[in-house]
Order: C-alpha cells, then structure tokens, then sequence
C-alpha cells in the first residue's frame, strides 16, 4: 500500500495498458481518476477497482478537447484533494500505411490523439503536481525510439519519438518541483489498440526481418501482458523511482533489439 494516501490520474484508463494500470495504483492504496471517452468501459473499470476494495472516480472525457480535460482534471482534484501521480496513457494507433497512401487527415488525427492529448493531459495537472511533487509517466513505444522497421508507421513513430523528447524536456524543466517524468516504451501486448488500428497497403512499406525465435526473444514470440507494463508504472509511481527522470524504459521481452 505504499501509495496510500495519493491520488492518481489515467488517461486511456477505460481499457488495456490503461486499466490494468488503474487497478494496480488503486490496489497500492491511490484514489485514482479513471479517464476515458467510452462511458460503458469507464463503469466497468470503476466498478473492477472499488470490488477491489479500492478507490475510483470515472472521468468522461476526449484527451483531444481541452475544455473537456480541464474539468475532469478539476473534477478529480475536486472529489479527491490533490493529484500526485499522472499516467498519460491515452493513444491510437491510427493508420499505418506509405507515406504517399496515408491522407494528412489521417495524420493530423494520430498526431491529435498521442500528442496533443499527452500535451493537454500534462498541461491541465501540472499546477496540481507541482504543490506537492509527483511522478508523471507517459506511454510511447518501441516503435520511434528504438524500432523503426515496422512498415506504415510514420504517424504512429513520429508521436511516439515525440513523446520521449517532450518526457525528457519537461524532466528539467519540473526537477525544481519535485515532479518527475519517464516514459514507459512497449513492445507488443496483449490489449484492444488493434481496434482503433487500420492497416493499407503495407507490403510498400515492408521491411524483412527474420529471426529464427520469433520477434519475441524472451517469450519466443507470446506477446506480453498489460499487467506487466502495469507493474513497471506502479514503480515509476512509487518512491522506489526516486531517482529515476527523464527516462524511457523499453518494456518489449527484447523486441525492439532485433526489429
């Protein structure tokens, strides 16, 4: 229960990487601000941490909308007294496909999602962190920061290389306020991402990499699980990482050293 008595927010907490994440914070003792755009998954994932015998709000809300981040970030505030930890984890994969075939609407829709909405996550809880210090952690990816074969990803890449650079820019800037900033970087898991996920075209864009063992070398191919990626932002929450910012970490059983 080392996180009794904080308060935690989750973007894209409504399902995956997100929700575990949620359950994890809130069984180490966190009142924790689940956010997300579907109602339905948000109930289920509230209801999952109080049976829990944790602690939960549901936060309604489009990561992409600033009015809308601004109250439910006021909303948590306001029902749980303080925010001390920011898990910004809200993200599409969007379109992957050749750089000639993806449409710049498709673009500015990834580019929206995982960086404005990680820009206006961090934008609308900093004044809140910084009365008391804090840990906030970003989800990027292999894919931009130590992946780059993955054909039709340019959009999805660009975001997530941004991401990192935005992680470590904000390390300095928010050091003086005790609050710190990781990124944690997966690789393939098990979650619902491939739904909001469209593929074209791609065999323009492939890049052949064989590897006898599969692409996974620590599992020999099996994806890993949400709960894993939830247990290393459990850490980077917790005062075990106090020491540790302006640090992504690759969470991918060895993925990214060969693809």
């Amino acid at each position: 229960m080392e996180l009794v008595g904080k308060v935690a927010l989750v973007t894209g907490g409504g399902s995956g990487i997100g929700r575990a994440s949620a359950r994890a914070l809130a069984a180490a003792g966190a009142v924790v601000g689940v956010l997300g755009h579907g109602e339905e998954q948000l109930r289920e994932a509230v209801a999952e941490i109080e049976a829990d015998g944790g602690r939960a709000v549901a936060l309604l809300a489009d990561v992409t909308d600033e009015a809308a981040m601004r109250t439910a970030v006021q909303q948590l505030v306001d029902q749980a007294g303080r925010l001390d930890v920011v898990f910004a984890n809200a993200g599409i994969n969007g379109v992957w496909a050749p750089i000639d075939d993806l449409t710049p609407q498709e673009w500015d829709r990834t580019i929206a999602v995982n960086l404005r909405g990680t820009y206006l996550t961090l934008h609308c809880a900093v004044p809140y962190l910084k009365r008391n210090g804090g840990s906030i952690i970003i989800t990027s990816s292999i894919n931009g920061t130590r992946t780059f074969s993955n054909p039709g990803t340019i959009a999805y890449a660009a975001t997530k290389a941004g991401q990192v650079a935005m992680a470590q820019i904000l390390a300095l800037e928010l050091a003086k306020h005790r609050i710190r900033v990781n990124v944690v970087c997966p690789g393939a898991i098990g979650t619902e991402i491939s739904d909001n996920t469209s593929q074209r075209n791609l065999e323009e864009a492939e890049v052949k990499v064989d590897y006898p063992e599969g692409e996974i070398p620590l599992t020999g191919g099996e994806k890993g699980a949400a709960e894993e990626v939830a247990d290393l932002v459990l850490f980077l929450a917790s005062d075990r990482s106090r020491h540790i910012t302006g640090t992504p970490i690759w969470i991918d059983g060895g993925e990214s050293l060969i693809v």
